[in-house]
């Protein structure tokens, strides 16, 4: 934990000083070889995570992301009451795609339609937020990978498909409460109605200052300023560009999502076990090959930096497992009760963490530590860490965090305090609201 709070407090990369401190930890406190500590750096998870990442990059630079985002808008419908949930399906999409704070480029789209609309801010804001932390879980996005694939390296069996629905139908539950929380019931007694042209001429002249942690940063402004790039080249102009037809390599590029998704669901169903980096690869030749210059450009937004963070990690995680650290910390988990008691409470300190520091961070330190809560069998190892993941997504929402921070950021002056002061509350309710709701719902049932 040390290690986190330094390299926040002096604006380090986490990967970097997470596998410095392996190396030395490992030679001189462990006694490990240095072809050992390297061994412990997650090659699977880089093939995944660089995948994914370079197969969305060509398709977020040949302009299909946003012409999907035209499409939707387009078609939600003409009752404002259907904005939040339109908005919060949208951003799952997005945030899906490789990396969950792309869903960001949502959130100066969404807070000047609550406004026209007249939603309340804090309803669209959890709307945008619930989404990113829905669609992050997708097998093919950030959290889902690293979830999913720390899992499977320490030997708990965890569907990537089972966690992304159980992610999915917490934010749902979450958006349905702030939906009546927040203004919902009067705007289903409203006749106001949504005007789905107007929705794609949203003004964004000023881009929002870059909130966060130091980790997510320089990622939010490079979507941020695509997003504002788009809507000043591609949406906000003439209409007739808002109403053109796809090109052939966006047409080709959907094709390849669609085929990626049929990959991942078909090798499922018939047993296999699907590596969706692998598939990412395969799919993005094909766009390269269609179009060149696209895919040697998309070759530098690879998320290089969540590579080495995750690497890092897991690696200084993998050196304090040969030392016995995990062991330490199994027979400290069994002083402090029951395994369910262990794992709310390990839960509870994910959630809490997270709200303050890097999510994906987080779930690539945590994993591995929780394999003592279940190494006695008594409760389901998948169930622990998909509710340890949900968990410290849920809480981002707090103007501590990225998401919560961009919220902020994108209303008018005037109603940041009040936006700033229920995000608040509602971010750290969720330290304990997600904890109770996981465990009850997902660990409860496999004790046995």
């Amino acid at each position: 934990m040390s290690l986190f709070v330094l390299a926040t407090l002096r604006n380090i990369h986490l990967g970097v000083i997470m596998f410095a401190a392996a190396a030395g930890v490992g030679l001189w406190l462990g006694g490990m070889s240095m072809d050992d500590i390297v061994g412990g750096f997650p090659i699977s998870l880089l093939v995944l995570l660089a995948g994914v990442t370079y197969f969305f990059a060509i398709a977020q630079a040949n302009g299909t992301v946003d012409r999907i985002i035209e499409s939707v808008i387009k078609r939600i419908g003409d009752r404002a009451v259907i904005l939040p949930f339109a908005l919060f399906a949208l951003t799952t999409g997005i945030a899906a795609m490789g990396a969950p704070l792309a869903g960001l480029v949502m959130m100066p789209i969404a807070m000047p339609l609550a406004k026209k609309y007249d939603i309340d801010r804090v309803l669209m804001g959890l709307s945008v937020g619930s989404g990113i932390s829905a669609g992050g879980f997708a097998p093919t996005s950030l959290f889902g990978i690293v979830t999913y694939g720390t899992a499977h390296s320490v030997g708990i069996p965890l569907n990537p498909m089972v966690l992304f629905a159980i992610a999915l139908g917490v934010n749902i539950l979450l958006l349905i409460a702030a939906f009546f929380m927040f203004g919902g019931p009067r705007l289903l007694r409203s006749s106001t109605r949504f005007d789905s042209k107007a929705a794609l001429h949203v003004d964004l002249e000023s881009e929002p200052p870059l909130p966060g942690h130091p980790f997510e940063r320089q990622k939010y402004s490079a979507w941020s300023k695509s997003a504002t790039e788009t809507q000043s080249s591609g949406v906000m102009v003439e209409e007739s560009a808002a109403t053109s037809k796809m090109s052939g390599v966006q047409i080709v590029t959907v094709v390849c999502m669609l085929g990626l998704i049929a990959s991942v669901i078909t090798l499922a169903a018939i047993g296999l076990e699907p590596d969706i980096g692998v598939l990412c690869f395969v799919f993005a030749t094909v766009l390269t090959l269609v179009d060149p210059r696209t895919g040697r450009n998309a070759v530098s937004k690879i998320d290089w930096s969540t590579i080495l963070m995750v690497g890092g990690i897991i690696t200084f995680v993998g050196v304090l497992e040969h030392m016995g650290a995990v062991d330490m910390l199994g027979e400290a988990a069994s002083q402090v009760g029951t395994p369910l008691i262990a794992a709310f409470v390990i839960c509870i300190i994910g959630g809490l963490v997270s709200a303050f520091a890097s999510t994906t961070g987080m779930l690539a330190a945590l994993v591995p530590l929780a394999i003592p809560l279940v190494s006695g069998g008594n409760i389901a190892g998948w169930a622990v860490i998909a509710a340890l993941g949900v968990c410290s997504s849920i809480v981002d929402v707090s103007p501590f965090s990225t998401v919560g921070a961009t919220a902020v950021s994108t209303v008018d002056e005037e109603e940041r305090p009040r936006t700033a002061a229920i995000l608040t509350k509602w971010g750290l309710s969720m330290v304990v609201v997600g904890p109770a709701l996981t465990i009850g719902a997902l660990v409860v049932p496999s004790l046995v």
